[in-house]
């Protein structure tokens, strides 16, 4: 478990606040053009579908940093924050600085995407 309260309490403040700002962007309605894609030439079919497809990336992405950070809030609040979900180490501080919602200490995160 992680030594310093408050170092603790400063991660849960930045996990907390980044927090907010996902669910803001997960939340935001886009308003997309509302030409029906018939009145669309092809080429402007293309660039839709392509926006469409960059568009649904990025909001993956941030709904997997979204859940990692939740797991990392409920991991504070329940004491087990710092403590690797595979080998039941502790995760360096310095990992946590850098990737505060990090489950996995280095070597086994290593290990888990050489074996993906």
């Amino acid at each position: 478990m992680v030594e310093s309260r408050e170092w603790l309490k400063n991660v849960q403040k930045e996990l907390e606040k980044r927090k907010l700002e996902l669910e803001a962007d997960l939340n935001q309605v886009q308003d997309l053009d509302n030409d029906s894609e018939n009145n669309k030439d092809l080429g402007d079919q293309a660039f839709s579908s392509s926006m469409d497809a960059l568009r649904n990336s990025l909001q993956d992405a941030r709904y997997k940093e979204y859940t990692m950070i939740i797991k990392a809030l409920e991991a504070i609040a329940d004491g087990t924050y710092g403590v690797c979900i595979d080998c039941g180490n502790m995760i360096s501080e310095k990992r946590l600085n850098s990737y505060p919602n990090a489950s996995r200490c280095l070597k086994c995160q290593e290990s888990l995407e050489e074996n993906k």
